[in-house]
């Protein structure tokens, strides 16, 4: 089994890569269509004899003899475009499942939840992740230029799981054996994939908005063909705004846990202290966001530093510091 999860997890990665190489094209041949709907309508008014005589000859001089009508590059563009997106949507459903039965395989053979070590918790966490951008874009179809990016993440996260954070399958070590294992890391798990795609959406975000208020040089030209700013802000804050009061459980969970295993609730252990840094950032995330003299790219870079404590939780803590949650599992 373990071998099967092993396998499962790079024919995943594979199928991310592709899924993000035909979002790539989605993404291309959008800008294509968008060049040529502009250049049609100037064409369209040589043709029609603005600018006086001379117009058919000059029409003649700029447009090659054997291209194709103005008008059915646009609608071929955006019919090719509308195909690698599907492929693309589609590709990203096979990649989580492959992905779930790594993690299925990986809890089989180690006979116990896949969540014991920072490998099997950086899977879990990016198969959340995926699973809540299928949800989103199956409710959000607009929204589906973001799975450039959310591909790319789960390609990098994953990459990295498997070269640098790679243990093989062990029994789940005496401190973990509690039902507090289950409840705790469980919610801790699920709202850190929820914050995972959420930094998506808030990053994009950032870069349509500058793009939509004339700023032209990279990286806002990453953004021309994402959708709306507001409807990105709206969806930055929903994902935040649900996954908040789980990830809030789950430290109070980890607390009352931590009060039954060592004999006191709070310790400001490393992981403990950027666990509650991160809930202080998404909490003022939230704050933020309702004030409305604060703006909108204010709040949400707010939410952008949250997951960068998230990481640092995640991994700067278990690479740099010791402590009581030192359950890594890597060298």
């Amino acid at each position: 089994m373990s071998a099967v999860s092993d396998q499962l997890v790079t024919f995943a990665i594979l199928v991310y890569l592709v899924a993000m190489i035909s979002h790539a094209v989605e993404y291309a041949l959008g800008n294509v269509r968008a060049v040529s709907a502009r250049v049609a309508p100037a064409r369209e008014l040589v043709g029609a004899g603005v600018g006086g005589g001379g117009v058919d000859k000059v029409d003649a001089a700029t447009t090659p003899p054997t291209s194709a009508p103005p008008s059915t590059r646009p609608s071929r563009s955006a019919g090719r475009a509308r195909l690698a997106g599907r492929i693309a949507a589609g590709l990203t459903v096979l990649a989580a499942a492959l992905h779930l039965g790594a993690l299925v395989t990986r809890g089989l053979a180690a006979d116990r939840m896949p969540w014991g070590n920072m490998y099997e918790f950086v899977l879990t966490v990016t198969w959340i992740g995926t699973a809540a951008w299928l949800v989103v874009l199956w409710k959000r179809p607009a929204l589906r230029q973001l799975g450039l990016f959310l591909t790319l993440v789960m390609v990098l996260l994953l990459a990295f799981a498997e070269l640098k954070l790679y243990v093989p399958v062990v029994p789940l070590m005496p401190a973990l054996q509690s039902y507090w294992f289950i409840i705790h890391v469980s919610t801790i798990v699920f709202s850190s994939g929820i914050f995972l795609l959420g930094v998506v959406p808030a990053v994009s975000f950032l870069l349509r908005n500058g793009y939509e208020q004339g700023r032209r040089s990279f990286p806002y030209t990453l953004a021309r063909r994402l959708p709306g700013a507001a409807d990105l802000e709206r969806v930055t804050f929903a994902l935040h705004a649900f996954s908040f009061p789980i990830f809030t459980f789950a430290v109070i969970a980890g607390a009352i846990w931590a009060e039954a295993a060592w004999g006191r609730a709070w310790g400001w252990d490393p992981k403990e202290t950027w666990a509650f840094i991160s809930w202080v950032v998404y909490a003022g995330y939230l704050h933020a966001r309702a004030t409305p003299s604060v703006r909108r790219n204010v709040a949400t870079w707010i939410a952008v530093l949250g997951f960068l404590t998230v990481l640092m939780n995640l991994f700067g803590v278990n690479f740099f510091f010791t402590g009581l949650h030192s359950y890594a599992g890597v060298e």
